[in-house]
């Protein structure tokens, strides 16, 4: 019988989810939006669970953009307090089962306390190997972008791809692989502006499946999904 893709040496590396819908699930269940992002929580868990059993060794999940400042300042600040109260509660669980954790983006406007909360995580998980988390908080792959041009204008140097690249996880906080599979829950088809030089060949995963209810399951099916498309890189496909 043939092995499944899952299960071979070239599963996939890295995957990286826009996370939506939570504000939606918990409004079609009379609830105040941020029971949502607490039931989005649980998604979380079970996909940082799931992820190293399908073959990912990086997961890179887009939490806060920085276009969410614009929601409103009450939702803001309970979406930080359940940042800073899973960050806080976590990372026992990570070290046993191998989960180092990398959050990037902005720092300068988060709480000083969610700070605090992320660099305690962050610290507490530096010698885990087994998969790599990355949360994406006060994120723009604009502004990303735009740190890594300033830098290489500042360096006088010809923007080459291999060190632009090099700068940009410099501005990111490092550097991580391409994305293999991008996911966006909730039924919107767009990136929002959230990995967009990473992503450049990545293979594009919509389902309308609310966040909260996005399972190991669901994942799986991405991840076959995945496997049965022909990445080419603008080349012919091989011929058989």
């Amino acid at each position: 019988m043939t092995q499944s893709p899952l299960h071979t040496e070239t599963s996939v590396q890295h995957v990286a989810i826009i996370m939506d819908g939570s504000g939606r699930w918990a409004r079609a269940r009379g609830l105040a939006r941020p029971e949502g992002h607490r039931a989005g929580v649980e998604a979380v868990r079970r996909l940082i669970a799931a992820a190293p059993k399908l073959g990912v060794g990086t997961l890179t999940l887009h939490s806060f953009s920085s276009g969410n400042w614009q929601r409103p300042p009450e939702e803001v600040e309970r979406l930080f307090g359940i940042f800073e109260d899973f960050l806080f509660a976590e990372p026992t669980m990570w070290i046993g089962s191998g989960v180092r954790l990398a959050v990037f983006g902005r720092r300068d406007r988060l709480p000083g306390t969610l700070l605090q909360t992320i660099e305690y995580a962050e610290s507490a998980t530096s010698g885990c190997q087994r998969l790599h988390l990355r949360l994406a908080i006060d994120y723009s792959a604009r502004h990303a972008i735009l740190d890594a041009a300033r830098c290489l204008n500042a360096a006088n140097s010809e923007a080459e791809e291999a060190q632009f690249t090099r700068l940009l996880g410099q501005a990111e906080g490092e550097a991580v692989p391409e994305v293999d599979l991008l996911i966006r829950t909730g039924g919107e088809q767009r990136l929002s502006d959230f990995m967009l030089w990473e992503s450049a060949y990545a293979e594009l995963y919509f389902t309308p499946r609310l966040w909260p209810d996005f399972t190991h399951e669901d994942l799986g099916e991405a991840l076959k999904e995945f496997h049965l498309r022909d990445r080419r890189y603008g080349a012919l496909a091989t011929a058989v």
